[in-house]
């Protein structure tokens, strides 16, 4: 099969969703630029001298922001790449975005404005944090400890999110779109982790503390401060209850329900990943 002449990059090739999205264009037959501080072009969110010549000869774009659009130099940073990419020729950019965060809705308000064809993804928390991310140490290790959350969170499978990305990018008729997408239930921490240690027959326990507690422990064993202050942010403000209800864009776009937190369980505990840590 000859292969679309249109190249759609992707920055944050090497994310959870960066690396699903590109995986499913390269099936598709689309030409890709993968997209990071390692690829070549380099594209680093901390050099915007490097953005021009990662950008070149750029149809689409997909942006994920590192390391977090609730950050306060996301919307700077957004209306920095927003230029650079309209300089470069590019005509249509996709964002994934963060639910309730304040931050991420001015940096979505930046890429709307750019006169640039536009999609945003705002999504819900990952199921994959619990298999990919921050959360996975504690599973290993026999007991997540997390802030206290204050609301139920309606978790989003990444094998989702990808998909709409890719409709996103490759289907006029979802263009200049705000898709917003959750999983199909409110859930709580735990009993996701009580899922998590049924499907790997293991005991996991789980516990919270006050997040100044949790964020001065962190801090002691080395956790940067750009990163306590996310998790601040995240369990402080976002995770407040503004979140606590689902949608039906992934139905309405895909054609089909958002997969349950049940189904990921299923296909991740197979790989091992919950074993016991080493």
């Amino acid at each position: 099969m000859k292969t679309k002449t249109n190249t759609i990059a992707v920055v944050g090739a090497t994310g959870k969703t960066g690396a699903r999205v590109i995986n499913q264009l390269q099936r598709l037959n689309y030409s890709t630029r993968a997209l990071s501080r390692k690829s070549e072009p380099a594209f680093d969110w901390a050099d915007r001298t490097c953005w021009p010549t990662a950008l070149e000869g750029v149809d689409a774009v997909y942006v994920t922001y590192y390391p977090d659009l609730a950050v306060p130099q996301a919307e700077s940073d957004m209306q920095a790449f927003v230029d650079v990419a309209r300089a470069a020729g590019v005509k249509h950019l996709v964002l994934l975005s963060g639910r309730g965060e304040d931050g991420a809705q001015r940096a979505e308000e930046v890429v709307k404005a750019s006169g640039l064809e536009w999609n945003i993804v705002r999504a819900s928390w990952f199921m994959q944090n619990f298999s990919e991310s921050f959360m996975l140490d504690g599973l290993q290790g026999g007991e997540l400890v997390l802030p206290k959350p204050k609301a139920l969170e309606p978790f989003i499978d990444v094998d989702d999110i990808a998909d709409v990305v890719v409709a996103a990018l490759t289907r006029n008729d979802l263009r200049n779109q705000l898709l917003e997408v959750t999983g199909p239930a409110l859930l709580s921490f735990a009993e996701c982790v009580q899922v998590i240690a049924q499907a790997s027959e293991r005991d996991i326990g789980f516990q919270t503390l006050p997040v100044d507690t949790y964020l001065a422990a962190a801090k002691a064993e080395g956790l940067p401060e750009d990163i306590a202050w996310l998790i601040n942010e995240l369990f402080v403000n976002v995770l407040d209850g503004r979140n606590a209800s689902t949608t039906k864009t992934i139905e309405d776009v895909l054609g089909r329900p958002a997969r349950t937190f049940e189904h990921y369980v299923a296909s991740t505990v197979k790989t091992g990943v919950w074993s016991v840590s080493a």
